[in-house]
């Protein structure tokens, strides 16, 4: 069982351990496979050993931002909150490659959490991770403009080709195809990166 990645797992109670061995269930997904959608309410948490998630919103007129992606190893706090509180999830979670991992179920969830102080520990550490994550977000949404976002979200990549298309930095970004070219236009324009198709290169 491949959870060595995750930071709580090593020190977590022998007791803990084996009730966590014996109540995960494997998963294999496809890429491109919705988990849950935003407003479904989840029934278990998955442990990512493989692959990444998205995790996004989407607006009444379909338009999407990004909240995080999820990568092996991490947690994602809105399939927790909404599996242990059994709320409607705030966003929705597509698999951007295949993944494996495990599920547990929203008893055994509680279970670890009321009898692990490790795992309790995991969960509020989680939170405040995501939560400055998060608002990093909304910090370069009000005071950021577009064009240093879109080049912010480039170079985070750091590649100088990225195989990309304009719909999926707007998907990323909380904004439109069509202002999303507008942009990288100006941007070709000076000489700050050239576009390919289906690729952008950074100059």
């Amino acid at each position: 069982m491949s959870l060595e990645n995750f930071s709580f797992y090593k020190d977590l109670e022998p007791q803990a351990k084996e009730f966590l061995q014996m109540s995960l269930k494997p998963v294999h997904v496809p890429k491109d496979s919705i988990l849950f959608f935003q407003g479904d309410i989840c029934d278990g948490i998955l442990f990512l050993t493989s692959g990444e998630v998205r995790l996004y919103i989407q607006s009444n007129n379909a338009d999407e931002i990004t909240l995080y992606h999820l990568n092996p190893g991490e947690q994602c706090i809105v399939n927790t909150a909404s599996t242990l509180s059994q709320t409607e999830a705030i966003g929705s979670a597509v698999t951007l490659s295949d993944i494996e991992g495990y599920i547990l179920d929203m008893h055994s969830v509680k279970e670890l959490a009321h009898n692990s102080h490790v795992y309790q520990s995991y969960l509020f550490s989680i939170y405040t991770l995501r939560m400055t994550d998060l608002a990093q977000l909304i910090n370069d949404i009000k005071f950021k403009n577009l064009d240093q976002r879109i080049i912010d979200f480039l170079h985070e990549k750091h590649e100088k080709e990225i195989k990309i298309t304009h719909e999926t930095i707007a998907n990323e970004l909380g904004s439109t195809r069509e202002v999303i070219s507008k942009v990288l236009k100006s941007l070709e324009n000076d000489n700050i990166l050239k576009l390919g198709r289906g690729s952008i290169t950074l100059m």
